[in-house]
């Protein structure tokens, strides 16, 4: 029989430490900027212990996924939650990514969309599951807004989802050799006035 080994609270740390540089340094340089190196130098720890608590890097890839998924799933929840108009649901959901590049950071799932045809399997149907999830939310609250009459928009839902997290995505990517968040800013802005038949 084989023995089960728990996981001690110093291996849930050092995993926690590891993912939260990782996801780090993947908003910031990619999945294929950095190495297993690269963490093990900055917690202090080697490279085996890494490999100890993800094997491989398409493992660890992996869990990043699926933890950034939980976290915005989360958010997503506690904004459709909110007994306010979609509008305010809808500027709420552009501060989620205003959020991630004030700190310097690009969404996570959109620096591995850059690097899609790289990625291992497992990754890339993590990363379209998480612009599924992120598309039907964002859908349903459209269609939330448009029924209240608060929300105005040619087309579909889906349509107007998709446009909506392309431009906030592309306008991170745009917003980041400028060193600032006014391209996004400006871009959300122009979504939620637009959306709200305010533009």
């Amino acid at each position: 029989m084989v023995e089960v080994r728990q996981a001690s609270p110093a291996d849930t740390d050092t995993a926690t430490a590891i993912l939260d540089i990782a996801e780090r340094l993947v908003q910031r340089r990619g999945f294929s900027g950095f190495s297993y190196a690269d963490i093990a130098a900055e917690l202090g720890i080697t490279k085996a212990s890494l490999h100890y608590h993800f094997p491989s890097k398409a493992e660890l890839g992996k869990s990043l996924i699926t933890r950034y998924a939980a976290r915005f799933a989360d958010a997503l929840g506690e904004i459709g939650a909110r007994v306010v108009p979609a509008g305010d649901k809808l500027e709420a959901y552009c501060a989620i990514y205003r959020a991630v590049l004030a700190e310097q950071r690009m969404c996570l799932c959109g620096m591995l969309a850059a690097e899609y045809e790289a990625l291992p399997e497992p990754m890339r149907r993590a990363v379209v599951e998480f612009f599924d999830h992120n598309h039907v939310w964002l859908s349903a609250l459209l269609e939330e807004g448009r029924r209240a009459g608060s929300l105005r928009f040619a087309g579909t839902s889906d349509q107007a989802a998709h446009s909506i997290t392309a431009a906030l995505e592309g306008a991170m990517l745009v917003s980041r050799p400028y060193g600032n968040t006014a391209v996004l800013a400006s871009v959300a802005d122009r979504l939620i006035a637009e959306f709200s038949g305010e533009a």
